[in-house]
């Protein structure tokens, strides 16, 4: 029988998800790793100098390929993407080969996001060899590439099927990029852990011991985070404390002024005197947050030229929604607040204060 004409149609597709994308993060030195089709590693020749002869031995797979991309965020992008999918297809990988990210966050985020849509999606390892990486990017999924309009606007959450971090690659990293690394440590601690926080106030990460437990210490508290908010809709966002700011700032000055572990440490700043404005945090812990990160001589202050084009640039940030400007901020340390309800005059109040540094 025929329905009658204006009569609604309605099916409904039950995609209730039963795969299990759990993975484990591994915190010791590399042993053996097996993969039992084709691989491809993906690696910058910063990196393939230093460490692929520490690597190749260590890693066994049924092909194995090397792709190499430039070094740096500018090179993030579609074409390095298009790249990196022509030595794939060179290759011949299907939907069963493997994709390997091995260097920081960069190439942690290219390969993971080439690999979300090659052939629809195959499975890639986090091998970071960076402690920005190591503690943050190579956990939870979130891969993307940069454009012109701003940082990582274009990705897919795309979960890891491992990740390795292995202390080793430390050795040889420049200081530099080891302290943009600690800023995001004391992310994670100023968000969910004061006792962390306190710890960080009285050990100097200068030993493997320590920076060691620092590391596990934040991988545990990210994956805690990931594993309520996959795909951050909602507790996830708090991980985003400080990058609000960093985003634009990185993009102001076209990623080539600040390592990104730099930027986040001047928005967890800024993202503070906004918290304080709020009766969030106090002088005193604001000051505490302050003094960490200049013990580590993190640059803590950016000047903000005009600050209502900067204003403006938020709303190029996929966090942003509905016109409306989400942000992160520490409701004292070892908490936090996620909100939308900041006026417009309060965010440009904090931003004057930038014009002067």
């Amino acid at each position: 029988m025929y329905k009658k004409v204006g009569e609604r149609m309605k099916i409904h597709i039950n995609l209730k998800k039963t795969e299990d994308k759990s993975y484990d993060i591994l915190i010791d030195s590399i042993k053996q790793i097996n993969i039992p089709t084709k691989a491809l590693i993906v690696t910058n020749p910063k990196v393939a100098g230093l460490h692929l002869n520490y690597l190749l031995p260590k890693l066994q797979a049924k092909e194995l390929y090397i792709a190499t991309l430039p070094d740096g965020e500018e090179y993030k992008t579609l074409k390095y993407v298009e790249f990196l999918l022509d030595r794939m297809f060179e290759h011949r990988l299907d939907r069963k080969s493997v994709l390997v990210a091995f260097g920081g966050g960069v190439i942690g985020d290219i390969t993971g996001f080439t690999a979300s849509i090659y052939q629809r999606g195959i499975e890639f390892i986090q091998i970071p060899t960076t402690l920005l990486s190591q503690v943050d990017a190579s956990v939870g999924g979130k891969t993307g590439i940069n454009n012109r309009f701003g940082k990582n606007l274009v990705g897919a959450f795309w979960q890891p099927k491992a990740v390795y971090i292995d202390p080793f690659f430390l050795s040889t990293l420049p200081k530099r990029e080891f302290l943009a690394g600690i800023a995001e440590i004391i992310k994670m601690a100023v968000m969910f852990d004061r006792e962390f926080f306190e710890w960080l106030e009285t050990h100097r990460l200068d030993d493997t011991e320590k920076i060691k437990y620092a590391i596990k210490r934040s991988v545990e508290l990210k994956a805690k985070v990931v594993a309520q908010d996959e795909k951050e809709k909602g507790l996830r966002a708090s991980l985003n404390y400080g990058h609000t700011f960093a985003h634009v700032i990185e993009n102001e000055t076209e990623y080539k002024k600040f390592l990104h572990g730099e930027a986040v440490a001047i928005g967890m700043v800024m993202a503070n005197r906004l918290a304080q404005k709020k009766g969030l945090l106090t002088p005193q812990e604001a000051n505490r947050v302050l003094k960490l990160l200049k013990e580590y001589g993190l640059p803590t202050c950016y000047e903000v030229k005009d600050p209502v084009k900067f204003y403006e640039q938020f709303f190029l940030d996929k966090k942003t929604q509905e016109s409306k400007i989400k942000f992160v901020l520490p409701k004292g340390i070892g908490d936090f607040v996620i909100t939308a309800d900041i006026k417009k005059d309060e965010v440009i109040e904090v931003l004057e204060e930038f014009k002067r540094c």
